[in-house]
């Protein structure tokens, strides 16, 4: 995903998988505390649903639209760790693996010295 937007600018965009149907809204932007830079979005699944967690890379915004290149169903399947706090590098690698991510990729930006990646969110409104 390109890296230089804001992310408060991702929370409220409608979210679509990969063949087209709605996912939900952004609710929350995860942000990796060592880069800074976006990498899990919470998606708001439905009115009386849960967020979903969604990897922001590898997907892509499309006319102020965040298209998701998984299924509707893997994407409600994600683990729910529920939404408002870091998420915990055991999470985080629970993630990768439920969505087949390569976890040999190397980070796009120096890692923290002590290996450990938590990531902090950028909510739309203020706790």
């Amino acid at each position: 995903m390109q890296t230089d937007i804001d992310p408060r600018s991702l929370i409220g965009r409608k979210a679509f998988d990969r063949n087209g149907t709605k996912i939900g809204t952004v609710d929350e932007v995860y942000l990796d505390d060592a880069t800074g830079v976006p990498e899990w979005a919470a998606v708001r699944t439905g009115l009386f649903s849960r967020d979903a967690f969604v990897p922001l890379e590898p997907s892509e915004l499309v006319d102020n639209t965040l298209r998701v290149p998984y299924e509707r169903a893997l994407i409600k399947d994600a683990p729910d760790f529920g939404v408002g706090r870091h998420l915990s590098p055991e999470q985080e690698l629970q993630l990768y693996h439920h969505y087949g991510l390569d976890l040999s990729a190397p980070p796009p930006a120096p890692a923290p010295a002590s290996g450990d990646r938590s990531f902090g969110r950028v909510a739309g409104q203020e706790d």
